[in-house]
């Protein structure tokens, strides 16, 4: 028979298994860069809907748009299908930009009381 040498087993401890998050936590914009991104949604999809039939200067606008939401929010995931919407011919007649900047202030309000 041959013995097996015995090393001793360190236990695991709490702080072992934490995870750190995937995304770093984005700070929520202040009430006036909010109001700012809203105005800048309302105008882009109104510029939107004028050059509805111009697709290149349409596909300009939104992309602009959402440069500048990218800028004032942050890495958000709703502006990315909000540009998606808004690259498809005839949806510049719907507010889009508005309903992506409203989705992002309700939604980040959504996250804080959950986590709170």
């Amino acid at each position: 028979m041959k013995t097996i040498a015995t090393v001793p087993v360190e236990t695991a401890k709490s702080t072992d298994l934490v995870a750190a998050p995937a995304l770093p936590q984005v700070k929520q914009p202040s009430w006036k860069l909010l109001a700012l991104a809203l105005v800048i949604a309302g105008v882009s999809d109104v510029i939107s809907f004028a050059v509805t039939l111009v697709l290149p200067l349409q596909w300009g606008v939104d992309l602009a748009t959402a440069i500048t939401l990218f800028m004032i929010f942050g890495r958000r995931r709703a502006i990315l299908p909000g540009l998606i919407a808004e690259a498809i011919p005839g949806m510049g007649i719907f507010p889009v930009w508005i309903l992506v900047v409203i989705s992002i202030i309700l939604y980040d309000d959504i996250v804080k009381r959950r986590k709170s």
